[in-house]
């Protein structure tokens, strides 16, 4: 049975900027910019997996105030994920302290400088364009049940 990776990841967006992360890419070893993002760990939602994530990438402990989308990508290293994407938008940029030592530094930029850039995926913009151009979709979409 076929099991997609399942990661989260937020597009934070102040003024007209974004908050990307700067990273390694683990196959080429090269550095790409990736929103804050990472894997659903087990007993945990959704949401606080993104919120998890954000805070562990760049030190802001911010909740999602939506849904972007929700992606299927067959990555270039053969890895299916199941991406669920967050919106959060602050009225001042803020301070980012990444905890996580995968996280080189982090950077408020503007979609200009996004595409100059070395990005981890594609879908990087994708979700960027969509929270731009799309309904952000209300969190309670979302339902986390444990029995």
């Amino acid at each position: 049975m076929h099991k997609p990776n399942v990661t989260v990841a937020m597009v934070v967006k102040c003024a007209e900027r974004y908050l990307l992360v700067e990273e390694r890419d683990k196959s080429t070893g090269q550095r790409v910019l990736n929103q804050p993002a990472g894997h659903l760990e087990a007993n945990e939602s959704l949401i606080a997996a993104a919120q998890r994530e954000l805070l562990e990438e760049t030190g802001l402990n911010l909740a999602p105030q939506g849904l972007v989308g929700i992606y299927s990508l067959q990555a270039r290293n053969g890895t299916h994920y199941l991406r669920f994407c967050f919106f959060a938008e602050l009225d001042e940029a803020s301070e980012t302290a990444p905890q996580d030592s995968d996280i080189i530094a982090c950077h408020w930029l503007n979609i200009a400088q996004i595409k100059e850039q070395p990005l981890r995926s594609s879908i990087v913009l994708t979700c960027i364009d969509d929270a731009q151009n799309r309904p952000i979709l209300p969190l309670e979409y979302l339902r986390h049940r444990q029995d």
